[in-house]
């Protein structure tokens, strides 16, 4: 059996602002609370403690690890929690220092005293997170790493890197982006079709269409609330929300009633080179802000990238092809996700093992690769388009200003889904045969640099932007 990564792996769905820091915390606490019951443990819980480690200490609070812990042991799920009951679930906890353990009968929970930002690191991997729980007749621990991209594993489990994946037969197992190209060539296909044919290992094609296009109108739904929210992120920043400016003065009156009619008036709309610039920007921005607001958006392969994918796929359906429909968008979100395991599998999804290049530099290049293939890109060249995307963030850092995911971070998911369309453009502009830069090479080197790069780089808020501006100040 090969250790398969899903593209439902790659794409999930989620609450911001961070999946290495809130949605991976989110899930440890599910997880650690099925241990319980399979220990038979849960209903004789009094209280529990939680210890975080490394970047999730360091960095915890801006990005919400604290409430997505308390929401975790709640029972609360973050595909579907109703995202406006977050705030009321929260502040009960506070008022009350209660916890509703997996939704059971209330235990004593003091956030202060239970919750505990240890700035140590665990030697496994930065994101550590140890629960726990306390009975009458003694305590039960259990630790997990959150490895990013809402990936959670355990130390004993060998292979850190393909953990959370599901275990199957792929007919077409990849680790590299030459074994794909080798498939594409020897079955002369497009990348998607080798991507659906190892879908259809683990789901049924009428799953494999319904999750796919539950993935698109989640994030044409995070599109179209960033583009219509207007005031100040959360988080002491005072961040102004720019997509809503941005998107009045590109659109400005026009009629809809929701984010299908919407789609449909902005691809009526008249839109010039640099209007094309500022589209894309506001659907990026728009995603990320909501993505700061606690807000529910995909992972893609991250929170802080969740931006990219869904601007580039949007520019491709309003600029590009005004016709393009399920069939295009199953097809690019099933090269982007392939792409995605790629360099998860080769190098790292976490910003606290390599910096924003693992997050935003993957996220471009996923973005980049899928957008080829939806425009005629033969597989080389979709190959070549993300190996370009990449190229160009090699050694990007991850310094959030007060360990938000706004600054620089929002910003950074407009320069992505940027350079993915330029590199799409320029990888269908070039002969395969002269290239001089294979996917795996760029990949390799991306790791290399993760391992060579200063912790204080790593989403820790311990240099670059997040030391140079004082939280004062802004």
């Amino acid at each position: 059996m090969e250790e398969c990564i899903s593209v439902f792996d790659m794409l999930k769905i989620g609450v911001g602002p961070s999946s290495s820091h809130t949605l991976g915390p989110w899930r440890a606490a599910e997880r650690f609370l099925k241990e319980l019951r399979d220990e038979n443990i849960l209903e004789k819980t009094t209280r529990v403690k939680v210890d975080l480690y490394g970047s999730l200490s360091l960095t915890g609070v801006g990005h919400a690890t604290d409430l997505a812990v308390m929401l975790g042991l709640s029972g609360q799920d973050p595909e579907y929690i109703p995202v406006q009951d977050i705030d009321g679930i929260i502040k009960n906890i506070k008022t009350t220092h209660k916890l509703n353990l997996a939704n059971q009968p209330a235990i004593d929970f003091e956030i202060e005293k239970d919750i505990i930002f240890n700035k140590n690191f665990l030697p496994f991997h930065a994101n550590g997170i140890t629960f726990t729980a306390f009975h009458e007749k003694g305590s039960y621990e259990s630790t997990f790493y959150s490895i990013g991209g809402g990936f959670v594993v355990k130390e004993e489990r060998p292979n850190a890197k393909a953990k959370e994946a599901i275990k199957c037969a792929f007919p077409y197992p990849i680790t590299l982006a030459s074994e794909l190209l080798e498939y594409c060539q020897t079955q002369n296909r497009k990348i998607s079709e080798i991507v659906h044919d190892n879908e259809k290992a683990m789901r049924s094609e009428e799953d494999i269409d319904h999750e796919l296009m539950r993935i698109w109108n989640t994030m044409l739904e995070c599109m179209y609330i960033g583009c219509h929210s207007e005031g100040i992120l959360p988080g002491g920043l005072n961040v102004r929300r720019r997509a809503f400016d941005m998107h009045q003065n590109l659109i400005g009156l026009a009629n809809y009633s929701n984010p299908q009619e919407w789609l449909e008036t902005i691809r009526k709309t008249e839109v010039k080179f640099r209007q094309i610039l500022k589209w894309v920007s506001c659907f990026a921005l728009a995603v990320n802000e909501v993505n700061a607001s606690l807000g529910r958006v995909v992972t893609a392969p991250t929170n802080g990238s969740a931006g990219v994918i869904p601007a580039v796929l949007m520019y491709y359906m309003v600029i590009e092809n005004h016709q393009a429909g399920e069939k295009e968008i199953k097809q690019f979100l099933m090269v982007a996700g392939e792409i995605g395991s790629i360099f998860k599998k080769g190098a790292t999804i976490s910003a606290a093992m390599g910096g924003c290049q693992a997050e935003i530099g993957v996220s471009s290049a996923m973005a980049a690769a899928a957008l080829c293939e939806v425009m005629g890109g033969t597989p080389e060249q979709v190959l070549m388009a993300a190996e370009i995307a990449m190229e160009h963030h090699l050694g990007l850092t991850c310094d959030p200003i007060g360990g938000l995911v706004q600054i620089p971070c929002i910003e950074r998911n407009t320069m992505g889904a940027i350079k993915a369309i330029n590199a799409a453009e320029l990888a269908m502009e070039t002969d395969p045969k002269n290239a001089k830069v294979p996917l795996d090479k760029v990949v390799n080197t991306m790791w290399q640099t993760a391992k060579d790069m200063n912790n204080k780089y790593k989403e820790t808020s311990e240099g670059g932007l997040a030391v140079a501006v004082n939280m004062a100040d802004c």
